[in-house]
């Protein structure tokens, strides 16, 4: 893949305030000027950036509804009501279902929690679900990381007596639910300072705000942080302002006393013996916690989320991983399938978007190859599966892209849509996909900007190899954690030259393991360039080049930092 490099050298000004910012905390001007280019210009700003505090979490009573939410609970309770806790299928559902039952139950009793089935219910409130919560006497449904859209369930749910709040995070309709409460920051009614909380944020400040109205410590809630840590990094949020300070606590809490069912998934991921990161959560926790609900039921996951005994979540845990395998498989499968089709359709070259539809593919994998296509092509990419007379998929966009909006372009012909700027679920007559099809791509190529689809790394700053020292490493990981809106400071450096020992490595020789010199000073650097083994010759050539990356410690000599490199090229190429 050849990446478009996108970095503007800092002006005089920016560097005199970065060596001004850098001196008053004790870091280089290098990060400093990282600090500025996140918005962070002052001594307070930046400590609080170092530093965040769970005393600036934001008053909860401040999101619409939230004292109607809070009053309805406590009447429930009151009135000893049966109390379900329902979410969706993914990480965030699963995770903000565990939240919100796992704190509730310390003080009542009268309640369960419930995940439909992708297969047999689909995506967020069932009548089905509605039908069960009936028979078993439920009064009350709290809704987790769903619900926003389910208009005629919720009235269904009202007109047999049971009531709803829901806690969403979703983009929400003209019209809303006749729910008793609706939390959701989206809300365009909300005034809510912070917009971008996920499902189990939401799930999370309604806690907190039961909590502070029935006199229940704070420090009660710190423990189920580490879920909110899963569901900011899995859902990929903004990690800034709120959701900031719940990853970085969530972290601390994953890190030194996870919840029993989480330690048992850090175990047999084999991740007991480092500090997580939420990449670590993305590529190796997420994927297990999604992989029951993919497969077969959700629930599972739960069942091992709020599980207390620690050998009987190890066996659940093992039991899902499996699971994780058999999605890896099907996935590679799809995604192998899917990329033929594409380079099949002369048609689909010219576009810029992919649409895909196949009858055979698994709906639980789909959102999974949307998201490979969308990395492989970079096109916002909807892909689809038959189920009876409908087509149900999955649509997933690139950087500054809004597929919401593009789906909702084409409203009128689907059965039912909804998510957010990156990242949808559709539902639309299996024979309106030719249509649909036409429409979404002309909306995008109206709506998409050229360099959109275009593979760019934005380069944070320029340094030379006397520039990584240890202190730089260690005043690197106060900037975690990253993730969207705060992404992991990328680097380059300029004409660098292998040391000699450079090779390739792998099981199939596709990753190259760098010894590398740099024309300013005699450092050597070591580093790992995964999937470039096409660029090895080059290298071998003595020739100098250029190197984007990002600072890694040795995951095999933990004194050491060694560079992970995400792009070379020929010196000559500049831009």
């Amino acid at each position: 893949m050849h990446f478009k490099w996108n970095y503007e050298p800092p002006t005089p000004t920016t560097l005199q305030a970065a060596k001004e910012l850098g001196e008053k905390l004790g870091i280089s001007a290098v990060l400093a000027q990282l600090l500025i280019q996140r918005g962070i210009t002052t001594e307070s700003a930046a400590k609080r950036f170092f530093r965040p505090q769970l005393a600036d979490l934001i008053n909860p009573f401040l999101m619409k509804d939230m004292d109607v939410a809070v009053d309805r609970l406590n009447d429930a309770m009151g009135r000893k009501e049966r109390i379900m806790v329902y979410g969706d299928y993914d990480v965030d559902g699963c995770t903000a279902v565990a939240l919100v039952y796992k704190f509730l139950q310390q003080f009542y009793s009268n309640i369960e929690y419930y995940i439909p089935d992708r297969y047999d219910e689909g995506y967020g409130v069932s009548k089905k679900g509605v039908d069960y919560a009936a028979e078993t006497g439920v009064k009350l449904i709290i809704i987790l990381d769903c619900g926003i859209k389910a208009i005629d369930e919720i009235a269904y749910a009202k007109s047999i007596g049971i009531d709803f709040i829901i806690c969403d995070h979703h983009v929400p309709d003209d019209v809303m639910p006749p729910a008793v409460a609706i939390l959701n920051p989206k809300r365009p009614d909300d005034t809510y300072p912070f917009k971008h909380l996920c499902g189990c944020g939401v799930g999370f400040k309604f806690m907190q705000a039961f909590a502070k109205n029935n006199g229940i410590p704070f420090s009660r809630l710190i423990p189920l942080l580490d879920f909110c840590a899963v569901s900011i990094a899995a859902d990929i949020v903004p990690v800034t302002d709120e959701n900031r300070i719940l990853a970085f606590h969530g972290l601390k809490q994953l890190n030194q006393n996870p919840s029993v069912g989480l330690k048992a998934i850090i175990d047999i991921c084999g991740l007991s013996e480092r500090d997580l990161s939420m990449s670590d959560i993305v590529f190796k926790i997420g994927p297990r916690i999604n992989a029951s609900g993919r497969m077969e039921n959700g629930k599972e996951t739960v069942d091992l989320l709020v599980e207390r005994d620690y050998p009987t979540a190890h066996r659940m845990a093992l039991h899902i991983d499996e699971y994780n395998e058999q999605r890896k498989d099907i996935d590679k499968q799809m995604t192998e399938e899917a990329n033929n089709i594409v380079s099949r359709l002369e048609s689909q070259k010219h576009h810029s978007s992919i649409v895909l539809y196949d009858e055979g593919w698994k709906k639980g994998v789909i959102g999974i190859v949307a998201s490979r296509l969308t990395e492989i092509y970079f096109r916002p990419t909807v892909v689809l599966t038959r189920d009876g007379e409908l087509a149900t998929g999955s649509a997933r966009s690139v950087t500054g892209f809004d597929i919401y909006s593009a789906i909702k372009s084409c409203r009128d012909m689907l059965v039912n849509f909804g998510g957010h700027t990156y990242a949808c679920g559709l539902t639309l007559r299996w024979d309106d996909i030719p249509e649909f099809r036409r429409r979404f791509q002309t909306y995008v190529e109206q709506h998409i900007q050229p360099e959109q689809t275009e593979a760019i790394l934005n380069i944070d700053a320029e340094i030379d190899f006397r520039d990584i020292t240890k202190r730089l490493y260690s005043d690197l990981k106060r900037f975690s954690p990253f993730g969207p809106d705060n992404p992991k400071p990328l680097f380059c450096t300029i004409g660098v030259y292998d040391y000699g020992t450079s090779k390739v490595v792998g099981r199939e020789q596709e990753h190259i393991k760098l010894e590398l010199v740099d024309s300013k000073s005699s450092n050597v650097m070591g580093g790992i360039a995964f999937g470039q083994s096409a660029s090895a010759r080059y290298i071998k050539s003595k020739r100098s080049f250029d190197i984007a990356y990002t600072i890694e410690e040795n995951v095999f000599k933990r004194s050491q930092v060694q560079l992970q490199i995400e792009d070379i090229r020929p010196s000559e190429e500049g831009g």
